[in-house]
């Protein structure tokens, strides 16, 4: 195990971007018989795209994020309020209270994904992401490994957020600019036509508070005006 888990970390710190980060912990899942795992990263803007990095099949991943389902999936609301560990699995009564939670475990289980086990990342009392071991049935060599290096499988979860967490803000530079999440929040904002009131009002800061990431954006992207920050973002992310 002091093998594999070295491994891991002499892997994940050779990774150049997220999709190495990956490879490295499904390797390493495939070495203690775990089939699949997933890292999603919490959005710190409401009703934003969470941030995915997993081996699950791509149909799913794709068809999850899309109808956003991280909003009532009732493994990540548990993950976001409760900060241990915790197994969970299709016909969990627990788990899937509504019809449509029941219906997301049962499209799941349809791409091989019935059984799992979640570990919960909170920083500062806030849950910022969660690693899902996951697997196609629970066989009983899947409540061992869980139950032999639960504690091991924490610590990777947890090397794994450090160093995703990286790559992740690391993709959020614009243009070689490396603006902070909120200096993108307030942008973003702002290409909506909202105003540093109007965005204040929606982040729950002050207008002040706006009024300083916006000009810290300008400055780092060497421009005078808001619209011209705004210019460069959209360029860069014409998704927006």
């Amino acid at each position: 195990m002091h093998r594999i888990f070295q491994n891991f970390i002499d892997s994940l710190s050779g990774a150049s971007d997220p999709g190495a980060l990956g490879d490295a912990m499904a390797k390493t899942a495939a070495a203690l018989d775990l089939s699949c795992f997933a890292y999603l990263s919490v959005p710190h803007r409401p009703r934003a795209t969470p941030r995915l990095i997993s081996n699950y099949p791509a149909a799913w991943t794709t068809h999850y994020l899309k109808h956003h389902y991280d909003r009532f999936d009732p493994v990540i609301i548990q993950a976001l309020g409760h900060p241990e560990p915790f197994k969970w699995g299709l016909g969990a009564r627990s788990f899937a209270s509504s019809e449509a939670q029941r219906e997301l475990f049962e499209e799941a289980a349809r791409f091989g994904i019935r059984c799992g086990f979640t570990i919960p990342i909170h920083d500062n009392r806030n849950p910022v992401a969660a690693v899902t071991f996951a697997a196609n049935e629970r066989q009983p060599q899947f409540d061992r490994c869980v139950k032999k290096y639960g504690r091991v499988l924490q610590l990777m979860a947890m090397y794994f957020h450090a160093h995703a967490r990286r790559k992740l803000m690391a993709e959020d530079a614009i243009n070689g600019v490396a603006l902070s999440p909120r200096e993108i929040e307030c942008l973003k904002w702002a290409a909506q036509g909202k105003s540093a009131w109007e965005t204040g009002r929606i982040l729950r800061i002050s207008r002040h508070t706006v009024a300083f990431h916006l000009d810290n954006a300008k400055t780092k992207f060497g421009v005078r005006s808001t619209i011209q920050a705004v210019v460069r973002l959209t360029a860069a992310q014409p998704n927006i």
